[in-house]
């Protein structure tokens, strides 16, 4: 007998080789059709994989990223399997689930070209399929006979993969006529995988390197229920309507040029009004709070990022060292704000009467991002940080740690960013070598963290191996207006770096002492701030954030001289607004500024002109009256105020 304990503590014990299944079964057959994965001592497990020592168990509904990882990632075996028996010699690269559905990286073979037409085909053969209730059967085998395998069938990115695989860890798995090299876990069998979509077709280079083949990357989601998937169909189609991408196109926010190269955005003049705008209202909201700004340069010595850790950390994601005429003499585009900032903190003596010191910066970094990673504003080649490092003495971190989780809430109230989760990232204790430092700060830095989001009832999840390489991180992720998630700010406490550089304060004993230093951003990279904005708000910004936040629109011509000054009048309050003096009808001018969401609509005619007013009407509201120009300005500042106030 076995005994396995459940997550509220209680235990029963069972016969050695039970599986997951089987014990849900026992506990009720409604629960056992309703789940999909088990995680057995802290690993998802398959459902059927035999238990056979005491363990703790977990069993995942729907509901549980872990079930849909296990349904999504079989459903990527399942269109394999499809594509297998419509495309014969086909070859597969990697197919893993992802935050929503799955893709498989295929090469058809010379000649052979999958393509948006053939998704439907492929989609039937995966419905016949799954109809069958094939069972997916786990097979652990040795290197030698996963070589073969695969060698026969004349699979070499299959063979690539198991090449750097340690004997003693390989799995297949089978399910039908198909057989795949894979971890798991994956559903008992394909029943359960019921709606079925095959969403896009797109090139990826095998495993991102653009000097390997060009792969099909062929893209998938699959529910348990067609009302599910009917549902996530009408999400994606709101998710295509507020693409940043296409709204930032319609409101000649930013644009990309071949010409100036991949991942490097161009803000336009009204993009680059919003984007002042953030940083204006955040800079004022910083230096209430006793923030220094800085300034650092777009470059630095290699030897700077050497000393730090990223260019061994972060080398390959970053952008070659630039060589100089003078012999040995390299630098590197700035791919962290960081180490700059030691080196200010470095600039002077400091007392530990002086301490906290905050220093924030709107830092552009630039990191290397394959090509086909990139997107839009979201996943880019140069973006700019609001960036702060807090350089504090050990007793002073957790009260400043709880400060800054402080400035975030109130950064994410104003922005109405009200729906978030916390994830406390831990280092993995398993892989040391990815990360700098002594066990003992890493120790203090992740007790530091836990405590500290504890005093702030801050609700948690904490996940190991997702740690910066300095130190361990609190993210908060935001919910947008669709549901989707997005991380944005991060607080990371770092012991590492102020030893790296030699950081020191004078104490009261008059003695050297090592600061502690908190990383945190709020939004994050400014770029994709601003993309996630434009899709939460589709393109319609709080009127702080707008910019123009009104048209003046003249009922014919013989009133743009009054028009053009009332828009002086605005633009002297600092007021951005434009003039619509188009010979157009009223009717059309109020439509056509209606599709570029500005905010307020002032109309003049006649009655205007002669009682010195503006006829004033709100962006999807309506009508709201005249009023004197000075009301108006009066009345916008309130309103701003208001938006911006808490």
């Amino acid at each position: 007998m076995i005994k396995i304990t459940f997550p509220d503590g209680t235990f029963k014990e069972y016969n050695k080789g039970i599986s997951s299944l089987e014990i849900a079964e026992q506990i009720s057959p409604m629960l056992a059709k309703e789940v999909y994965a088990a995680r057995v001592n802290g690993e998802v497990w398959d459902l059927t994989r035999p238990i056979n020592s005491d363990a703790t168990i977990k069993l995942h509904k729907w509901e549980d990223e872990a079930a849909k990882h296990a349904f999504w990632h079989s459903s990527a075996h399942l269109m394999a399997e499809a594509l297998e028996s419509l495309y014969p010699g086909i070859k597969f690269g990697i197919g893993p689930a992802i935050e929503n559905g799955f893709y498989y990286d295929v090469d058809p073979g010379d000649g052979k070209v999958i393509n948006e037409t053939d998704l439907p085909a492929i989609e039937d053969k995966m419905k016949e399929l799954a109809a069958r209730n094939l069972v997916y059967n786990r097979k652990e085998v040795s290197k030698k006979e996963a070589m073969d395998i695969f060698s026969k069938k004349g699979d070499e990115y299959k063979t690539e993969l198991i090449s750097e695989l340690e004997d003693g860890t390989i799995s297949l798995y089978t399910q039908g006529n198909f057989t795949d090299l894979c971890r798991g876990p994956h559903l008992p069998s394909t029943e359960p995988i019921r709606a079925i979509k095959l969403t896009s077709v797109a090139g990826a280079y095998w495993r991102g390197n653009e000097n390997r083949k060009m792969l099909t990357r062929i893209y998938g989601i699959t529910y348990p229920k067609q009302k599910m998937l009917d549902e996530y169909l009408v999400f994606l189609e709101e998710a295509k309507r507020r693409d940043h991408r296409r709204i930032g196109k319609e409101l000649e926010l930013f644009t990309f040029s071949p010409k100036v190269g991949m991942g490097l955005p161009l803000w336009l003049p009204k993009g680059s009004e919003v984007r002042q705008n953030l940083i204006n209202f955040l800079t004022s909201v910083l230096k209430k709070r006793g923030y220094k700004i800085v300034t650092t340069p777009h470059i630095g010595n290699v030897n700077l990022y050497k000393l730090s850790g990223h260019f061994e950390k972060y080398g390959s994601d970053s952008f070659r060292p630039i060589s100089t005429p003078q012999e040995g003499e390299q630098f590197m585009l700035k791919p962290m704000n960081c180490p700059h900032h030691c080196e200010i903190y470095n600039a002077t003596p400091h007392s530990y009467k002086e301490l906290p010191l905050r220093m924030a910066e709107f830092g552009t970094v630039y990191r290397y991002e394959q090509s086909g990673e990139l997107h839009g504003l979201t996943r880019v080649r140069s973006f700019t940080q609001d960036d702060a490092h807090h350089f504090c003495r050990p007793d002073q971190l957790r009260d400043e740690f709880k400060n800054i989780i402080d400035l975030i809430l109130y950064i994410f109230k104003i922005l109405n960013f009200n729906d978030f989760t916390s994830q406390i990232s831990l280092r993995d204790s398993e892989n040391k070598q990815k990360y700098i430092g002594s066990d003992e700060n890493w120790e203090k830095a992740e007790r530091d963290i836990i405590v500290a989001a504890g005093e702030k009832n801050l609700e948690t999840t904490v996940v190991t191996g997702e740690a910066a390489f300095y130190g361990p991180k609190l993210d908060f992720m935001v919910k947008d207006a669709i549901g989707r998630k997005w991380q944005l700010g991060t607080i990371q406490v770092d012991y590492n770096l102020p030893e790296r550089f030699d950081l020191t304060y004078n104490g009261s004993d008059n003695q050297k002492h090592r600061p502690v230093m908190i990383h945190r951003t709020i939004f994050g990279s400014m770029e994709r701030f601003v993309a996630v904005l434009i899709e939460n708000t589709a393109g319609k910004f709080p009127l702080w954030l707008a910019p123009e936040k009104a048209v003046i629109l003249p009922i014919s011509e013989k009133f743009n001289d009054y028009a053009g000054n009332v828009l002086e009048i605005l633009n002297n309050s600092d007021i951005c607004t434009l003039i619509d003096d188009r010979s157009e009808k009223i009717g059309k001018k109020i439509r056509d500024n209606e599709l570029k969401r500005i905010p307020y609509l002032l109309i003049i005619g006649e009655k205007e002109v002669e009682n010195g007013t503006v006829a004033v009407r709100k962006q999807g509201e309506g009508d709201k009256g005249s009023m004197k120009v000075e009301e108006f300005v009066k009345f916008i500042n309130a309103e701003i105020k208001k938006e911006t106030a808490f």
